[in-house]
Parts: structure tokens; sequence; C-alpha cells
């Protein structure tokens, strides 16, 4: 909502300074939820989705049970649904890519839990075929 159409659309590699601008995402997300009364806190979990177990992702550089296990799960569903389309900057990567990016960075970047229960799922139910 607050990222220039003009960014999101880009073909070609973003500047720094555009992907700084893509990284304010999560936080405009969580003003947005921030007011409104949930069982859960929601708001939080879209600040976290970009955060990363090894303290690699942003905004704050969380790592590890810092990050609310909601967020992770949230950060894996993303990083599938990133890949997989199309995207005005690439072609669509795909499923095997998006499985291979979720296996190879098992525990580093992603909760291998969160991680292995995705895998489990999709092999075991036959999702992608």
């Amino acid at each position: 909502m607050q990222i220039p159409t003009e960014i999101l659309s880009k073909c070609g590699k973003l500047t720094e300074l555009e992907f700084d601008m893509i990284k304010t995402h999560s936080q405009a997300g969580y003003d947005i939820l921030k007011t409104i009364e949930f069982q859960w806190p929601v708001a939080e979990f879209v600040l976290q989705h970009h955060e990363r177990m090894d303290g690699s992702g942003y905004p704050s550089g969380l790592s590890g049970n810092n990050i609310h296990i909601e967020a992770r799960i949230l950060s894996v569903a993303d990083v599938v649904d990133a890949m997989i389309p199309h995207r005005p900057y690439r072609p669509a990567l795909g499923i095997d890519k998006a499985l291979e990016e979720l296996s190879n960075s098992r525990g580093i970047r992603y909760d291998s839990n969160v991680v292995d229960a995705y895998l489990s799922i999709i092999t075991e139910k036959n999702v992608w075929t």
C-alpha cells in the first residue's frame, strides 16, 4: 500500500534505496494493524515476518526464539508465495526452487520445525503434483 507501483513492478534489479523502501512494508502493515484489537498480537507477527532465524532479517534483526512462531510460519509461507509465481523482475521460479530454498536455509533463515512441517504437508498431501 505504501510502496510505489513503479518499484513493485520494476523490471530488473532494485537499487539499494528502492530495496530500503520495500523493507518498510512490514512496518507499514504493523502500523495499520496495531490499533485493531485481536486475540493475538497479529501486528507483531506482520512486523516480524521478514526476520530470520540467524538474525539476518529486517526490520529489527531478531533471531531465533525472539521471533514469534507465528511470524516464523508467515515467513515460510511468504517465501514460497514470492518464489512460485512470475514477478515483473523475473520469471516464475516454481515450487521446486521454493522447496530448495527452504531446505537449504532450514535452521539458518527459516525455523527448522516450520520448514519440516511445511515440507511434510507438501509431500504427504501431494499439494503441488
